[in-house]
């Protein structure tokens, strides 16, 4: 029997700075969107260097909302990954427009953005990469595309706040060019707000359109003045999340620099043993780009299925030893509503095999190297016991 306390694969880092600071929300009577909404939207356009920013309920609305200010709608297509949370595609479809999945590359297992041109149709009017673990796709690649075909570029970056593209942030346009930009702050992501999320825009007209249909479309104007020219959702951030997410950001990059020496630990101990030799395949070690929101590894399917054994025994023999883990992403085209709308995931192949293989290992700044090793070790005696 297992004696270690259980280890999650994530764990939101919550100081009391932060629960005091709510408290304080709490009791000053204004807890919906109000001021420190207002003050997180400051601090992350001045990360991105002026761009403006609005934030949301959570990061499915930002990519909505980014369709919507984008102008896509019934009848166009938008270019998107296979591997992603399912949201991804539900906001296309929930526009009215057509998901058009372009295979993903092995190494990286973001989108293959030497296969997206051969997608692009008269009606392609967007390209929504993801950013899957914080890696980014080429971002100056993505924008040459984008820039050929005049395609609107929105960067599933819910993954990715903190993360690089050639010493630039992800998110702010200083060397490269930038589009509409979401990110999710949900509670497993490297800065939470318990739920929520921000779109990072061009201009003013953008943010001012992304507000109104952030609530129903409505502008105020004066005391009593209100008025709605455009059809909105309800999908306001309160302040109670907001100011959450402000204590999160001052503290971003100091989980930055906790979650890469755990990651440096991760690979040290891989090489050193024997889940090389099994079969086990290893995410890209890209410590310029990402922010590391996910240590992932592909497992070997089918050797695994010679032995009656899959993704599934595997992840419960590791919760068995008091490890959790977690399958980011199964194929969003196995899924019945998406099969029912006549997609096959044989149509993107490499996608296929990520999404049977991939097993989402232990990684949060509160884990120590004990904790990375203990469950190296516990995944090589789990293969250990089916070879």
């Amino acid at each position: 029997m297992n004696q270690l306390p259980f280890l999650p694969f994530t764990k939101p880092s919550i100081d009391e700075a932060t629960i005091a600071a709510v408290g304080d929300v709490l009791r000053s009577g204004w807890i919906t969107t109000g001021p420190q909404c207002q003050q997180l939207e400051s601090a992350l356009s001045e990360l991105f260097g002026g761009r403006p920013v609005r934030c949301f309920a959570n990061g499915t609305a930002t990519m909505e909302v980014a369709l919507r200010v984008a102008g896509i709608g019934p009848g166009d297509e938008v270019i998107t990954t296979p591997i992603s949370w399912v949201s991804t595609a539900n906001v296309i479809l929930t526009v009215g427009a057509k998901p058009v999945f372009v295979d993903i590359d092995l190494s990286t297992r973001n989108l293959n953005l030497e296969l997206v041109k051969a997608a692009i149709t008269p009606a392609t009017k967007a390209i929504m990469p993801v950013y899957l673990s914080g890696l980014p796709v080429d971002i100056d690649q993505l924008y040459e595309i984008a820039d050929h075909y005049q395609l609107r570029v929105i960067e599933d970056a819910a993954q990715a706040l903190g993360s690089h593209w050639q010493g630039n942030l992800i998110g702010s346009s200083h060397q490269h060019r930038s589009d509409l930009v979401s990110f999710s702050f949900q509670a497993n992501k490297n800065m939470t707000s318990i739920e929520g999320g921000c779109l990072v825009m061009n201009h003013a007209d953008e943010a001012n359109l992304a507000q109104r249909l952030r609530l129903q479309g409505v502008t105020r104007t004066g005391l009593d003045g209100m008025e709605v020219d455009v059809l909105g959702g309800k999908h306001n951030m309160t302040d109670v999340n907001a100011v959450i997410g402000i204590h999160q950001l001052a503290q971003l990059s100091e989980f930055m620099v906790k979650r890469k020496a755990l990651v440096k630990h991760y690979f040290q101990l891989f090489e050193q043993s024997k889940l090389i030799e099994y079969g086990v395949i290893l995410p890209l070690a890209d410590m310029h780009h990402s922010n590391w929101h996910m240590f992932q590894v592909l497992l070997p399917i089918e050797q695994l299925k010679t032995r009656n054994q899959n993704r599934s025994t595997v992840m419960q023999a590791l919760k068995d030893q008091g490890i959790g883990t977690g399958a980011h992403y199964p194929i969003i085209t196995d899924f019945k509503l998406y099969k029912n709308l006549g997609y096959q995931s044989t149509n993107t192949p490499v996608a296929q095999q990520v999404g049977q293989a991939i097993l989402t290992l232990p990684l949060f700044p509160l884990m120590t190297n004990q904790d990375v090793e203990r469950v190296v070790h516990s995944l090589e005696n789990v293969f250990a016991q089916f070879h």
